[in-house]
């Protein structure tokens, strides 16, 4: 937060009534029944109609652009939440001389405009953007009303941010790669984030100096300050990451031909990220937080826990058989897999055979913890201690009986992964030692980063040819064509409740460099995420 800034925070409506009884009460109820202020003499429904949307949109700026806050809030659906973000735009942001200009309105959303002023102790900038709002129906009073969402301030906006214009919480940084190339928002876009991130938890042992900003400060404490407009430079300190410029561009580009991707690359021989991109709605970073099902690509897991149990081998017994049912509920694979008796460990591997491995999994010596214990004695997840540099999910396989404990080997029940784990996991199977991934060096802040004892020689040896022979002859051959040499992949998809088409997961290698992607809605590994890590791999270490 800026130093000397009081900041108006967005609240809750029921907060308001610490401001007065009568006017509180008042606007608890108007903003639970969605229907802005006042009311209305009569009730109307249906769709606002364009004369209602024109009417309402240019009295809302009008307010707004006067810094009449309270009024410009009683033309929205949720004034107890619009009127503190408004007042905040004068108050706390110090925004001024505001003027809106409206774009021709699509439907019932409306395009503008904002040019203004931001001023602080002498310093004075223009501000330009664009932003939109959209007009509803007040669902009581039939009044038109503007859907309040924090964006209709400024899109980068959400729930609980606030604006604020003052001395800057941190100092600048110039991150930059790990040959010296400066890494920028403008440059890699879904770095943006990241490098807010870094600055908050860096910016003071980068050895800079912080400067005058208007800034939104985010609700999550996890989450960097996001500066908007300088209005006097600070001195930025340099800041070494382990990113590799190429691999960042190819993975920026890959990302976005696919809606709700995410991806990642480290350094198996170091741990080290090489690169780490989103392309989302929001400004989530799934790569390094994610929380979801990994699918098939979990079998790179199991496949270790049958090796390292002694219940089979890469070239041992592995039957995929037509279906597979585990204590009442009954397993199938992908339409049109052909079942084979007999089957390798290795076929159905580079096959993603689901009932080869469900069979398996109730051989001696395994339990309902064996699966746990591999994930985190061999490969380091799901102890929630990565200290990555910025904040990041461990995975988290639990030890479960039932019928998850047949789905979790497939990478389904509630094995939960991000691209962040899938590429250590990755890293781990082909060196068999467990390097936890890093974006920063520990050396610059002391932080002890998560140790496991990896996998035997063997072990490692068997997974890496098998996600060879994947690469090469199975299910991720498509997606790997063109790549040569020391490579190999996994692929895999997951089903998730609500969504009519699963989630399309892929890990690979090539050389030093491990990737590991995911697209929500992507359908099969090899289809959308498949193209995304091999792009990235195609870059080298």
């Amino acid at each position: 937060m800026a130093k000397g800034v009081k900041v108006a925070v967005i609240s809750s409506v029921f907060a308001v009534m610490v401001g007065g009884a009568g006017y509180g009460a008042y606007n608890i109820v108007s903003a639970l029944n969605g229907d802005g202020g006042s009311g209305a003499a009569s009730v109307k429904t249906g769709p606002p109609s364009s004369d209602e949307i024109k009417e309402t949109s240019a009295k809302f700026f009008a307010a707004w652009e006067k810094g009449r806050a309270a009024q410009a809030a009683t033309y929205t659906n949720n004034d107890a939440a619009a009127e503190p973000l408004l007042t905040s735009f004068g108050d706390a942001a110090h925004i001024t001389g505001v003027k809106i200009t409206p774009g021709t309105a699509n439907g019932a959303t409306v395009p503008y405009t904002v040019r203004a002023t931001v001023s602080y102790e002498g310093k004075s900038k223009s501000l330009t953007y664009k932003s939109e709002l959209t007009v509803v129906r007040g669902k009581t009073t039939g009044r038109a009303l503007v859907d309040w969402q924090p964006s209709v301030v400024h899109p980068q906006l959400q729930k609980g941010d606030t604006l604020f214009t003052g001395e800057a919480a941190n100092p600048p940084i110039e991150a930059v790669d790990r040959n010296g190339a400066v890494l920028t928002k403008e440059k890699y876009p879904s770095l943006g984030p990241v490098l807010d991130t870094l600055r908050e938890r860096y910016g003071d042992k980068a050895g800079g100096t912080p400067g005058i900003e208007l800034a939104i400060k985010h609700q999550s404490p996890d989450a960097g300050d996001t500066s908007l407009l300088t209005l006097a430079k600070g001195r930025a300190g340099k800041l070494q990451t382990t990113i590799s410029a190429s691999a960042q561009a190819a993975a920026e580009t890959a990302v976005k031909r696919f809606a709700q991707s995410s991806v990642v690359a480290v350094k198996p021989s170091t741990g080290e990220v090489l690169a780490v991109a989103n392309h989302r709605r929001d400004q989530f970073n799934a790569a390094f937080q994610g929380e979801v099902a990994p699918g098939s690509t979990m079998k790179i897991i199991t496949a270790a826990m049958l090796i390292d149990n002694g219940v089979t081998s890469m070239n041992g017994p592995a039957p995929c058989t037509p279906d597979a049912v585990w204590q009442g509920q009954t397993f199938k694979n992908l339409k049109n897999m052909k079942p084979n008796e007999n089957a390798t460990l290795a076929n159905s591997f580079l096959r993603s055979c689901n009932t080869a491995f469900i069979k398996l999994i109730d051989e001696k010596p395994l339990s309902d913890s064996s699966l746990t214990t591999e994930a985190q004695d061999r490969f380091g997840l799901g102890q929630d201690n990565w200290k990555t540099g910025i904040v990041s999910f461990d995975g988290k396989v639990p030890a479960v009986s039932g019928p998850d404990r047949a789905a979790n080997a497939i990478g389904q029940g509630q094995v939960q992964m991000s691209p962040l784990n899938m590429a250590s996991v990755t890293a781990t199977a082909i060196t068999g030692a467990f390097r936890q991934p890093y974006l920063v060096s520990p050396k610059l802040d002391d932080r002890q980063l998560a140790t496991a004892k990896g996998l035997p020689a063997s072990t490692a040896a068997q997974l890496k040819q098998m996600m060879h022979l994947t690469a090469t002859q199975g299910t991720a051959m498509e997606a790997m064509a063109g790549l040569h040499g020391d490579i190999g992949a996994k692929t895999g998809s997951a089903e998730v409740d609500g969504q009519a088409v699963s989630n399309s997961w892929f890990t690979g290698f090539s050389g030093d460099i491990a990737a590991a992607a995911m697209t929500e809605e992507g359908g099969h590994g090899g289809t959308a995420a498949g193209p995304i890590v091999a792009a990235v791999l195609r870059t080298g270490s």
